[in-house]
């Protein structure tokens, strides 16, 4: 019997899993294929160098995009291409620029249309299983005069 060969996955996917810009990582991270057990791990106990870069950065787009309060194309609509720290994500929403601040109110108009789907969605399920008992119900009485 073979013995089961621990997964493994590129530098490049445990920086994203965990959050942080690959580039900014300590080299070793950098060039070592991680198992999933180390990257639990990391995760669980980060070391010190992980648990600096999660609070200060230089934090990787979908890090800023989240702490902005936009997406990533809101990002790059910005014209925010390189990663930012984040004194420079604090100063940003201390004093935001007229794209902050416009895609910041899209961002919350994407969400509150989110939820209205998601509540008419709800209410249609809702409607169409009442009408399903309504019909079994129905179709149950009407079993029972034949």
């Amino acid at each position: 019997m073979s013995e089961k060969k621990t997964q493994t996955m590129k530098p490049a996917t445990a920086a994203q899993k965990l959050g942080i810009l690959l580039e900014a990582a300590p080299e070793e991270f950098q060039n070592t294929l991680i198992s999933r057990t180390e990257l639990t791990e990391l995760d669980t106990n980060p070391p010190e160098w992980l648990t600096v870069l999660r609070t200060n950065g230089p934090h990787p787009k979908q890090v800023v995009a989240a702490k902005l309060g936009v997406s990533i194309s809101g990002l790059a609509r910005g014209k925010v291409t390189e990663p930012l720290t984040s004194a420079e994500i604090l100063a940003l929403l201390q004093q935001p620029p007229a794209w902050l601040v416009t895609e910041r109110a899209t961002q919350f108009e994407v969400r509150e249309e989110q939820i209205r789907v998601k509540d008419r969605d709800a209410e249609r399920a809702r409607k169409a299983a009442h009408a399903a008992r309504f019909a079994a119900q129905n179709e149950k009485a009407a079993a029972k005069k034949r």
